[in-house]
C-alpha cells in the first residue's frame, strides 16, 4: 500500500512539471504579445492547452461484481502539455499618418514583398518607402510585389483602395498610372508562418494564396496615408499575465506538497 501511494506521488509530481512547463510557455506567449504592443500590423498570439494520455485504471461499464458494472470507471490524467498557438486575426485600430506611402489594409489581406531568398513573404505592416532608384520597399529593403517603380521627377503619388498606385510627374498635365499593388488572402490564414520582422510565409497548413486587386473576393481595401496598429490589448494581457502567474504558483505547491507526502512516506519505512 506504501508502496502505491509512493508510485501516485511520484506521478503527481510529472504531473505538476507539465503544469510548470505549460504556463512558462504561455507566459512567453504572453510577453510577446506586450512587447509588440507597438508593432505595426501585429496580430497576437494565444496559447491553446491539451490533455496529455490518461492512464486507465478501470475500465467504464467493466463488472464490479456479479450483477454490477463500473458507471464511471476511474481514469488518471497524466498532464497537461500547449498543442500550438493561434494567431488572433482581429482588425487593428487604423491611425492616420499623413505618409502617401503608409497602408493599411481594412479587412482580409496581406501585402506581399519579395524576400532576399526569393520567396514571397507577407505582411500587414504597411509602412513602405522608396529606395534611391524609385522602388516601394518594406522597412527591410524588401521590394513590394508586383514591384512598383516611381519616376524620378514624381511631384505627388495617390494610392487607391484598390491599390491602383498614380503619380504625378512633373512636366506632364494628367496623372499617370505606374501599377497596382495586390494582396494575398488565406483559406487559413492561421496557418502560416511567422519568421520575424513582421513577415508571414505560406505553409501547407495555410493553403495556396488567393492573389488580385484589394476589394475584391473578400480582400480588403487599401487605405493610403494609415498604418494598421497592433490588435493587442495590453488589459486583457495584463489579466491573462496574472491568472497564469497564479496558475503558475498552484503547480508550485503541488509539487511542495507532493515532496511532503514522500518525505513522510519515508519516514515511515
Amino acid at each position: 500500500l506504501l508502496s502505491k501511494g509512493t508510485h501516485m506521488a511520484n506521478a503527481a509530481l510529472h504531473v505538476a512539471r507539465t503544469g510548470l512547463d505549460a504556463q512558462n510557455m504561455r507566459m512567453q506567449v504572453i510577453a510577446n504579445n506586450l512587447a509588440n504592443v507597438n508593432t505595426t500590423g501585429f496580430k497576437r498570439d494565444r496559447a491553446n492547452f491539451a490533455t496529455l494520455a490518461y492512464q486507465l485504471i478501470t475500465q467504464p461499464g467493466a463488472a464490479s461484481s456479479a450483477e454490477n458494472k463500473y458507471a464511471i470507471g476511474l481514469n488518471l490524467g497524466t498532464g497537461v502539455a500547449i498543442t500550438g498557438t493561434a494567431r488572433i486575426a482581429t482588425q487593428g485600430t487604423l491611425n492616420q499618418t499623413g505618409n502617401t506611402l503608409d497602408m493599411a489594409i481594412q479587412g482580409d489581406g496581406y501585402f506581399q514583398v519579395l524576400m532576399p531568398d526569393g520567396r514571397t513573404g507577407y505582411t500587414r505592416a504597411g509602412d513602405f518607402s522608396l529606395t534611391a532608384e524609385g522602388t516601394i520597399v518594406t522597412a527591410d529593403g524588401m521590394p513590394v510585389q508586383p514591384q512598383i517603380q516611381v519616376p524620378p521627377n514624381t511631384t505627388s503619388i495617390t494610392i487607391g483602395a484598390d491599390g491602383t498606385i498614380s503619380a504625378s510627374v512633373e512636366g506632364q498635365a494628367e496623372a499617370s498610372q505606374l501599377g497596382k499593388i495586390e494582396t494575398a488572402r488565406f483559406v487559413n490564414a492561421a496557418g502560416l508562418q511567422s519568421i520575424g520582422g513582421n513577415l508571414l510565409v505560406e505553409t501547407g497548413a495555410s493553403g495556396t494564396p488567393q492573389v488580385g486587386a484589394p476589394g475584391t473576393e473578400g480582400r480588403g481595401a487599401v487605405k493610403s496615408g494609415m498604418l494598421e496598429a497592433s490588435n493587442v490589448n495590453v488589459v486583457e494581457e495584463l489579466v491573462d499575465m496574472i491568472e497564469t502567474q497564479r496558475a503558475y504558483e498552484v503547480n508550485s505547491k503541488m509539487i511542495q506538497a507532493t515532496d511532503e507526502m514522500l518525505r513522510n512516506a519515508n519516514q515511515q519505512l
